[in-house]
């Protein structure tokens, strides 16, 4: 910022001296011109940061030599303009979430947030999944705008008990956070048992003993816990 004044008098009565307020980022430079006029220049010295402080108002003091000293001064109102400077940040690293197999299309699983402390399109995030396996994109789907995750096909107890699946919010400027999603998935009762005959013997001797072994039979049910626990009755 270049800077200059006018002071009608001369001598000691004229302009002597240019005085900024204190700050951290700006100093100033003061120069005579070859008919002893003087000016001044305002360079940046430290780095600015929009994120802590968006606006900067100083006062630049032009003073003379006079008795008694007088002075003028003027405003100077500076607007940090925002740079890409922050990456996206999830507001927990580990998001645990569980969902009923066989839950239908767009049963909602869980929302994931990051935030990002630029301002505009530079703050702006897009959501996805990122590094996924097997054949979980095409059971899960996340909003990239809102970052809602949702059933997209089917939730199988029987196939996968959990989840893992990783995210990333990306901003504008192609800077990228992740963290992760487990999906536990809760049994349902929906396999029947099946009964399976290992071996049978026939004809059994009308003598035989009680207690003596006519057949083996094997019975499975593919739920878990309660949903798996079989009686048998003839």
């Amino acid at each position: 910022l270049f800077v200059s004044n006018e002071d009608p008098d001369v001598g000691l009565n004229a302009l002597q001296n240019y005085v900024l307020t204190h700050n951290d980022n700006f100093i100033l430079k003061q120069h005579a011109n070859p008919d002893d006029s003087k000016y001044a220049e305002m360079f940046l010295q430290n780095p600015l940061d929009r994120e802590e402080h968006p606006r900067l108002s100083l006062k630049l003091i032009a003073v003379d030599g006079g008795d008694p000293q007088r002075s003028g001064t003027v405003n100077i109102e500076i607007t940090v303009l925002d740079v890409n400077d922050n990456a996206p940040v999830f507001n927990q690293s580990l998001y645990r979430a569980a969902v009923m197999e066989n839950a239908p299309k767009g049963t909602y699983i869980t929302t994931v947030n990051a935030s990002d402390a630029d301002s505009g399109t530079n703050g702006q995030i897009t959501y996805s999944f990122s590094k996924l396996k097997g054949s979980i994109a095409d059971i899960f789907i996340i909003d990239e705008k809102t970052g809602i995750i949702t059933v997209s096909g089917q939730v199988d107890y029987e196939k996968d008990k959990k989840y893992e699946v990783r995210v990333e919010a990306k901003d504008q400027g192609g800077l990228t956070d992740s963290s992760k999603v487990g999906i536990e998935v809760l049994d349902i009762n929906d396999n029947a048992p099946v009964i399976n005959v290992m071996s049978f013997s026939s004809p059994v001797s009308e003598d035989a003993p009680p207690g003596t072994t006519v057949a083996v039979i094997n019975v499975k049910d593919a739920d878990s816990e309660r949903n798996g626990q079989i009686t048998c009755s003839i």
